[in-house]
């Protein structure tokens, strides 16, 4: 299972309604010092396959790919500003360790 704050469900939707779509994927690619990289990504339309699972929300709808589930179950998302920056950050049990700049991790 995958959660989200209310800061997080509250960023996606207002980003869904001002670009369009029902709801995101999430998952990972190999990348980095590290090997892995969370992916975030809009979905236009939803069309239900055997792939991916759905962690729908009461607004939006949320899929991970089968293959991806096990690097991604348990893990938080949350939106925050930390100085200049926003974005979404990801808080994950599985993660053994990230690379130093951050933007990879491994399991």
């Amino acid at each position: 299972m995958i959660t989200f704050t209310d800061k997080a469900k509250n960023k996606i939707k207002k980003l869904l309604s001002t670009r369009g779509g029902v709801g995101i994927s999430i998952g990972v690619k190999t990348t980095g010092c590290s090997g892995l990289a969370y992916v975030l990504e809009y979905i236009d339309k939803y069309e239900p396959d055997i792939t991916s699972i759905n962690y729908g929300q009461n607004d939006f709808i949320v899929l991970v790919s089968k293959k991806n589930d096990v690097y991604l179950t348990g893990m938080n998302v949350d939106y925050v500003r930390e100085g200049l920056n926003e974005g979404f950050k990801f808080t994950n049990p599985n993660e053994r360790d990230r690379c130093g700049c951050g933007e990879s991790f491994r399991i």
